[in-house]
């Protein structure tokens, strides 16, 4: 390893990357979270403390080894891959220190990397971070989609984004049907139904990359149009009939059709296989009945996919749920109150929140609404398989939901970049002072990382794995998300505490991210580390 000064962090420079020094020391921390895998099998709700960081430890070090080769491209990817790594193996050293024994592992498990961590945490090599601009990698079609993009969330997005904010309204119609017209809610959609997916790894890239840059203008009003129809559209691919594909896949790629998801009910979040909403046969369909809670965008949709019970058995748990595609009319609002023609009604009351707004996110009541029987997805045979077929679709959106996090975060990270070189104190620009410039380097590399690794989970979910991956970036980025927001806004002072200036949107948009398409906890204990465990079996 190339360095310059002594461990305790006296350095006179500067260390110069080096990745094969990353890859010895990322050696002894995957070495370290693979005893620790083993040591957590068969242990469950007693030890979640442990289960927990042993998830978001394996997530972090996860993405570092997928730096290693990406380091490999340039002096700007080394550098960048080198502080991460660095920064991930500090923290698992700051969970693990004192507590080996809950983790089956032995004092100094992590002295392997010490020395790496001591030169590459350093912040004056964390500070030369700031300053880097790698580039995409990506070839000419990508960069393409990446520039469109960027340019309709610059001039269209971004410009309506603080009103929408401010003033919780609906995001305007232009916008829905400027994206609707570069395509983003067909890019899962099949070619020969109308969208723009070929089959391979272009269709998950292609999504990341439109999301992030979408995202980064709004997450409310630009990247987060897009992840319903895209779990429509993966749950349909998964078990939708012929007859559904052709039906639905034209009007979800053209925005005819908006979508919303109906599955959480205000008992019950992340615990699905308890649902108690109830969908009764009836002549030529199905009545539905109970409340749904956190429906973003359930006003302005079409159409809900919507997870309800149709066994009423409840020990069949989540054998006993299907899923439906329920119309609706659209609406205006924050309220809604719609009556069928067979007396049933829906009526929905916008949730009042502190960020991510412009969709709404509403709670919505039926009482005997009725939905086609064409409209139960995969027919007779989806009947006890709505659970499996919405998951298929959430892996989708965790992937979706890490590029969303990508996107607020470099807008916060371009935000405070800027901020900080214009602002003075005590006579200098404070883009000049150690910590600003270490805060700016981590952000830098966080982002760096997060995006590359959420490519090539993308590439993985096109080869169709990756279910454990999306669940991992999503977990990571999601609450790295969160600092990034968090010391963007500090680093404005007082004025990031103005609504007027744009970190503070982002900042509360930003907490919301560790919450939906499944809770950061039960994330990591019920998906990543029953995995992990899984595996270590």
């Amino acid at each position: 390893m190339t360095t310059t000064g002594t461990i305790a962090g006296t350095t006179a420079a500067p260390a110069e990357p080096d990745m094969q020094a990353a890859a010895d020391a990322l050696a002894a921390g995957t070495d370290a979270v693979s005893r620790a895998c083993a040591h957590a099998v068969g242990k469950g709700d007693d030890h979640q403390c442990f289960l927990y960081d042993l998830a978001h430890t394996a997530s972090a070090l996860r993405i570092c080894e997928s730096l290693l080769d990406w380091g490999a491209l340039g002096d700007a990817e080394a550098r960048l891959a080198c502080g991460f790594i660095a920064d991930a193996l500090g923290d698992f050293y700051a969970r693990l220190f004192a507590r080996e024994a809950q983790w089956g592992l032995e004092a100094g498990a992590l002295d392997g990397a010490r020395e790496f961590m001591a030169a590459y945490r350093d912040p004056a090599y964390v500070a030369t971070l700031a300053e880097l601009a790698p580039p995409s990698h990506l070839d000419e079609d990508f960069e393409l989609v990446a520039e469109t993009f960027r340019r309709f969330g610059e001039d269209k997005i971004a410009p309506a984004a603080e009103h929408i904010h401010r003033g919780d309204t609906d995001i305007p119609e232009d916008l829905i049907a400027g994206l609707a017209e570069l395509g983003c809610f067909g890019l899962s959609v099949p070619e020969e139904y109308g969208g723009f997916a070929s089959g391979s790894e272009s269709d998950y890239l292609g999504m990341v990359i439109a999301t992030e840059e979408l995202s980064r203008a709004s997450l409310g009003a630009g990247g987060s149009l897009i992840t319903r129809p895209e779990i429509l559209t993966r749950a349909l691919e998964r078990g939708g009939t012929e007859a559904q594909k052709k039906h639905w896949f034209p009007q979800i790629a053209t925005g005819e059709t908006m979508v919303a998801v109906a599955v959480t009910e205000p008992d019950y979040g992340s615990d699905v296989a308890n649902l108690v909403v109830s969908a009764t046969p009836t002549e030529g369909g199905w009545l539905i009945s109970g409340t749904k809670t956190w429906c973003t965008f359930a006003g302005r949709a079409d159409v809900l996919m919507l997870l309800a019970r149709t066994d009423p058995d409840r020990r069949k748990a989540h054998r006993g749920l299907s899923l439906f595609i329920v119309p609706k009319p659209q609406a205006e609002g924050h309220d809604f109150q719609f009556t069928d023609e067979r007396g049933g009604t829906i009526e929905g009351r916008a949730i009042a929140t502190l960020g991510y707004r412009g969709m709404h996110s509403f709670e919505i009541a039926f009482d005997d609404w009725f939905v086609p029987a064409e409209n139960l997805i995969g027919g007779d045979d989806g009947i006890g398989q709505g659970f499996y077929l919405q998951m298929a679709g959430f892996e989708n959106g965790r992937l979706q939901t890490a590029a969303r996090a990508v996107g607020v975060m470099q807008a916060a990270y371009d935000e405070a970049r800027s901020y900080a070189d214009e602002r003075k104190v005590f006579g200098r620009p404070i883009a000049e002072y150690q910590l600003t410039q270490a805060k700016l380097g981590r952000m830098a590399a966080i982002i760096a990382a997060a995006r590359q690794y959420s490519y090539e989970v993308a590439r993985m979910m096109a080869r169709g794995s990756g279910a454990l991956e999306a669940s991992m970036i999503k977990a990571y980025v999601c609450k790295a998300a969160e600092w990034v927001t968090r010391e963007a806004q500090q680093i404005h002072g007082g004025f990031g505490f103005a609504e007027e200036y744009t970190v503070s949107r982002l900042f509360v948009d930003a907490r919301v991210l560790s919450i939906f398409e499944g809770a950061d906890e039960t994330l990591c204990l019920k998906v990543i580390a029953r995995r992990l465990q899984t595996q270590s079996a």
